[in-house]
């Protein structure tokens, strides 16, 4: 394929990039295999963080290849504002089956912004069904993503996806957040210290009362701020303090959903069941955009005693169950479990990490954390320079060693697709002990 021009670059401008930079050296990727991209040369990429955390059955699989192909040629669109198509039910169905617990309707959204923006939305029009409606409140928390919908950044706690758009913002509570790294360096799985900052929340329902308090939504694991798994005792404390205190518990489980954490889902590997939960990325391994929010069977029945002809939430999007993403959802679900991927992703786990905790030592390392196939690594920053470190580490990575890596601020995430084999594993690793050692 003929490199892209510097007029041809232009008009796209890229999320989260600092476009100027990147249209003066581009990494392009023009097409994907399994574990691997390939650039405009031909070269394989090792893809070390299964896309942005969505491709969990590696690139191209050829069931859900055929069945978007299939379905492209047979219903391209059709609404789901009253009408539906038979694969957005059975999509539902089978996201539905892996949830835990009463958690069996299910709303789709297109991505994990808007599943965000769907659950708040669901949770407090539930409150003011039942005659609540004093209870508009979101609790967050500190250095959680849930997107960049305006929900979202309301309740997310990374002050740069915040400050430029605050005015917009409704008001939220933020609970600290759970990453201490003087009690924390290094630790394996979810750490001994912290679950006592669960009760932080109770200060929140003290200050606001709780008769003013929606929701609170956490991620399980924290993705995006650069994995902080749970400490030991997190999220049992938080799901008893809102059953006492009538709250909603939300988990934004779109980095973790599908098999991440070695489970359909983060709640049930923690034994957790919240109210609601957010899912995209996995559920159709990137390849369409879908997204959605599992609810609670009580929540649906609040919302199902009007009559016939009205609307009974007046929350959709023109693309909510699309065909293509459906059928990409169904296929999916359905490729993981006939390969077994969510307990291979388990099985892999220990080998993943005491291969991410060999780079302890490694020099500019400054912490390691891990849990389910998700790792990061905190970089030594460049004094002045937030965030330069890892950067040229993602472009040394990319162009001298290749391999994909995601980054945030001066950590470096591992988030392989659930197909990883060892060899993977001590590829991505090996590598980057390399690049820290040159740059040291």
């Amino acid at each position: 394929m003929t490199a892209l021009s510097t007029n041809q670059l232009e008009a796209f401008w890229l999320p989260f990039t600092p476009n100027t930079e990147f249209k003066r050296n581009p990494r392009i990727i023009t097409g994907a295999e399994g574990m691997y991209y390939r650039d405009q040369a031909g070269r394989k990429i090792l893809d070390s963080s299964a896309g942005l955390w969505c491709s969990n059955a590696g690139h191209c699989r050829a069931p859900i290849v055929k069945a978007i192909q299939e379905t492209a040629a047979t219903l391209d669109f059709a609404p789901n504002f009253q009408f539906g198509h038979p694969k957005a039910f059975e999509a539902a169905a089978k996201i539905a089956a892996l949830a835990p617990g009463n958690l069996n309707h299910v709303f789709f959204a297109n991505s994990g912004s808007e599943a965000a923006d769907t659950a708040v939305k669901i949770a407090v029009a539930w409150h003011r069904a039942r005659g609540e409606g004093t209870r508009t409140r979101i609790v967050g928390r500190e250095r959680a993503y849930h997107g960049v919908g305006m929900a979202g950044i309301s309740a997310g706690g990374i002050g740069t996806n915040r400050r430029w758009f605050d005015a917009l913002t409704f008001p939220a509570s933020h609970l600290p957040a759970t990453y201490n790294r003087a009690e924390q360096a290094f630790s394996k799985g979810q750490p001994v210290w912290g679950g006592h900052l669960a009760d932080e929340l109770e200060k929140i329902i003290t200050l606001h009362d709780a008769s003013t308090i929606a929701a609170v939504i956490v991620e399980p694991m924290a993705g995006s701020t650069g994995v902080l798994p749970p400490p030991k005792g997190y999220l049992e404390k938080l799901r008893t303090i809102t059953e006492q205190h009538g709250i909603l518990l939300i988990f934004d489980e779109v980095i973790t959903g599908f098999g991440r954490l070695g489970a359909g889902f983060a709640a049930e590997r923690f034994g957790v069941t919240p109210d609601i939960i957010t899912f995209a990325k996995g559920v159709t391994s990137g390849t369409v955009p879908m997204g959605g929010a599992i609810v609670d069977r009580r929540i649906y029945d609040q919302f199902m005693t009007g009559p016939d002809h009205a609307i009974d939430m007046f929350h959709g999007y023109t693309y909510s169950g699309h065909p293509l993403a459906a059928a990409a959802a169904c296929a999916t679900i359905d490729l993981y479990r006939d390969e077994g991927l969510f307990e291979r992703s388990a099985a892999l786990e220990p080998y993943f990490e005491q291969a991410v905790h060999s780079l302890r030592g490694t020099p500019l390392v400054q912490d390691i954390r891990n849990i389910g196939l998700a790792a990061a690594i905190d970089l030594e920053p460049v004094t002045g320079a937030p965030g330069k470190r890892a950067f040229d580490v993602m472009k040394t990575m990319f162009f001298d060693k290749d391999v994909v890596i995601r980054i945030a601020g001066d950590c470096v995430a591992f988030s392989p697709p659930l197909i990883a084999e060892q060899s993977h594993i001590d590829e991505m690793t090996g590598k980057l002990a390399e690049v820290l050692k040159a740059a040291a």
